[in-house]
């Protein structure tokens, strides 16, 4: 009889060791599982040549890093600004809090009709994917979800995440929108690579002017093809004015109506670029109506915007033509007489 009892309490010591045993490796397990939920930084970003954004609403952009820099679905240059603060969010991102469950169920229904997808890749190898939710009511974090590349399973928990520091949402830096992305430079370059410069001026031809180039030697001709007198360092300085001119906005795509508009209208000047590659560009500049609250900003009746106006251009990389707004501050430089150059 007390064997029999002997042996029950081994058996029951047994089992409560099991169960132990079992208990501590699924805590274990679920306690990993929690912490790969919600592992959505990539530390190297450095090792990143692909990133892919794709909405619900069919948008989608291929970012790919090349030897001259990122570019936008094979075809156009990367805004650098807009890369580097993706990058810096792919970094930092952390996790502010789980969402609680009680909001769950609502979270993911709402992520499942607005989510933006992001994969990232290094190489051909896909490192981390996840979903892009809308944003808390404070405007302080976003919702979002993480893939389990393993078993190519979504993890069953969205979380709330942030970059520390930040104050504000972070969907907007995740657009699958290609034109958010594409660089906004129109003009950038160097004496070097030009033969000539030539501006007309349509309203008053006697104040266009062509600029022509040899080695570190210039030429000013006049509307007539007469050569003029000059100073070289004015020429110098002009052809400065060059470098790092960019679009406030791009219109080819998002504004066709208002493009349509600009063509039906002419052209107060125009820049013509001839490069040593034997390439041309032409650049049409065109006023933008003021109206009354631009007038009542200023306390004075413009006819035209004094701040900003249209370009027409055909674009050194894709060779598409394109319709931008730009502004004065930077352009305003180009719109010189010949009487500058004396």
């Amino acid at each position: 009889m007390k064997i029999k009892k002997g042996y029950a309490l081994i058996i029951i010591l047994f089992l409560l060791i099991a169960a132990a045993y079992f208990v501590k490796n699924l805590k274990g397990k679920s306690s990993t599982l929690n912490e790969e939920a919600k592992n959505f930084k990539v530390e190297d970003t450095t090792s990143i040549t692909k990133i892919i954004l794709s909405d619900k609403r069919n948008n989608k952009v291929t970012l790919k890093k090349t030897e001259k820099g990122w570019t936008v679905n094979d075809k156009y240059f990367a805004r650098a600004d807009a890369m580097s603060t993706l990058l810096y969010t792919i970094k930092m991102i952390d996790v502010k809090y789980p969402v609680p469950k009680s909001m769950k169920a609502g979270v993911l229904r709402i992520m499942s009709g607005i989510a933006i997808e992001a994969q990232i890749f290094a190489g051909s190898s896909l490192i981390k994917q996840y979903y892009i939710g809308h944003n808390t009511q404070d405007y302080e974090g976003t919702f979002m979800l993480l893939k389990n590349l393993d078993d190519d399973r979504n993890y069953d928990e969205p979380f709330v995440c942030y970059i520390p520091g930040f104050q504000g949402f972070l969907s907007v830096r995740y657009s699958a929108d290609a034109e958010d992305w594409r660089s906004t430079t129109i003009i950038n370059v160097v004496p070097p690579m030009l033969k000539s410069v030539e501006y007309k001026n349509m309203i008053i031809p006697d104040s266009s002017f062509k600029i022509e180039l040899s080695d570190n030697n210039f030429k000013l001709i006049n509307n007539k093809n007469q050569p003029e007198s000059f100073n070289p360092i004015k020429v110098k300085q002009y052809l400065t004015y060059l470098q790092n001119l960019n679009a406030n906005a791009l219109l080819t795509h998002k504004e066709p109506h208002l493009v349509d508009s600009i063509n039906r209208i002419q052209p107060f000047s125009k820049l013509i670029l001839s490069f040593q590659n034997n390439q041309q560009r032409e650049y049409r500049f065109y006023y933008k109506a003021s109206d009354a609250g631009i007038n009542s900003k200023y306390g004075i009746e413009y006819k035209y915007d004094p701040d900003i106006l249209f370009i027409q251009y055909q674009d050194l990389v894709t060779n598409e033509n394109e319709t931008a707004i730009i502004q004065y501050y930077g352009f305003g430089k180009l719109f010189q007489n010949i009487l500058y150059f004396k």
